[in-house]
């Protein structure tokens, strides 16, 4: 008994040959035939949502007309894609000039065709079924509110796309969707040695801010917005030190910053886009001209120091030499300085020692002998 048996499932079909040639699509059940001469084998194939290679289809086709049914071949022309749903949820795409094929004896297998020749945008409800990430067919993008975008087919700019969500075929022609910031962008000038008129290389930092006012011709002019203003800000910088000397670098660097603002604002205007605040950040000097400088400031800082002193000094001097023609003309006063004198000298002494013996006098004599005054005719008064 040479019985050839082989089980196929439902979600399975068979593929029968005899001495290697196709003979028969094998149902699902049991399947049974004599094989004497051990002439037939068969291939067991998964089908729900399956594909297989197109070649591998076409054979089958070919070898076994019952078959045609049970595959579904999608060929699509040019300028042409196709959307291929597997019981009814969009799976692939297909791009033009090509074909694929799917089992469609357990599968519903439906195909949508569109034509992108008269189809530049792609409908809303294909974008729904169509994983963009995935195929090179759609060129897609999100344009944000303070964003400006171009659609520029075949290097052509087609029209200003609104803020939202935008696809577009890109079968048979080049597209691309350019989008452009519309906000304030900073730039960052970083620092770079120049020779200042008087011959020493410096290093200059700056911040600049520019905006895009007219995208059409941002786009078409200048390929990269952001370098092409670096590069002008640089020649700019370039051109304010290298007709100053350092001296005047340093002094005037609000000047600078309006130089290279006029120099750069005209040029970037061309471009479609305006510059807004440009500011000098950092001065970096040589190690070597640097420690000249901070000798310079701390000498300066020393000879201010020594001016404020001598006037003070002569401040004191002049208020002495009036204080002292005070007391030449009031002996008054000057008997109160002296006063002032004896207090300050008598808050030091820790103890006073009276005698009251014969001839000391005590505390009365003590009293009595601590004001006096000339009375004009060489005597004291008490």
């Amino acid at each position: 008994m040479f019985d050839f048996v082989r089980i196929v499932a439902d979600d399975e079909r068979g593929l029968l040959s005899r001495d290697g040639k196709l003979v028969r699509l094998i149902q699902p059940g049991k399947f049974k035939i004599f094989n004497w001469g051990d002439h037939y084998s068969a291939e067991v194939v998964k089908v729900v949502r399956t594909e297989l290679p197109i070649e591998r289809a076409r054979l089958i086709q070919r070898a076994i007309p019952e078959a045609a049914d049970a595959i579904k071949i999608v060929q699509t022309d040019t300028n042409e894609v196709a959307i291929v749903s597997l019981d009814g949820e969009p799976k692939h795409v297909i791009l033009p000039n090509s074909a694929r094929a799917f089992w469609s004896a357990v599968t519903d297998v439906s195909v949508e065709r569109i034509d992108t020749s008269v189809q530049l945008r792609v409908d809303r409800r294909y974008l729904d079924k169509i994983d963009v990430a995935r195929t090179t067919a759609i060129v897609a993008a999100v344009v944000e509110s303070y964003e400006a975008a171009l659609l520029v087919v075949d290097g052509e700019v087609k029209e200003r796309l609104k803020p939202g969500r935008h696809a577009f075929w890109a079968v048979g022609r080049t597209v691309r969707i350019a989008k452009i910031d519309l906000r304030p962008t900073p730039l960052e000038v970083t620092a770079q040695e120049i020779l200042t008129k008087d011959r020493v290389a410096i290093r200059v930092t700056l911040t600049a801010f520019y905006r895009v006012t007219d995208p059409e011709k941002a786009v078409l002019a200048s390929a990269d917005l952001g370098n092409t203003i670096y590069r002008l800000v640089q020649f700019a910088i370039r051109e304010a030190v290298a007709t100053r000397t350092l001296d005047e670098i340093l002094a005037a660097r609000d000047s600078i910053d309006t130089e290279v603002r006029t120099f750069v604002a005209g040029r970037v205007a061309a471009l479609g886009a305006e510059i807004g605040e440009i500011g000098v950040k950092d001065v970096i000097l040589p190690g070597d001209i640097r420690e000249l400088l901070n000798k310079v400031v701390e000498a300066e800082r020393v000879a201010k120091a020594n001016l404020i002193r001598r006037q003070e000094e002569t401040a004191a001097t002049r208020s002495l030499l009036n204080t002292a023609r005070l007391m030449e003309d009031n002996p008054l006063l000057l008997r109160l300085k002296e006063l002032e004198a004896l207090e300050r000298l008598v808050e030091k002494v820790g103890r006073i020692d009276l005698h009251a013996g014969e001839g000391a006098g005590g505390l009365q004599a003590l009293l009595s002998n601590l004001y006096r005054l000339d009375n004009g005719d060489g005597g004291k008064k008490a």
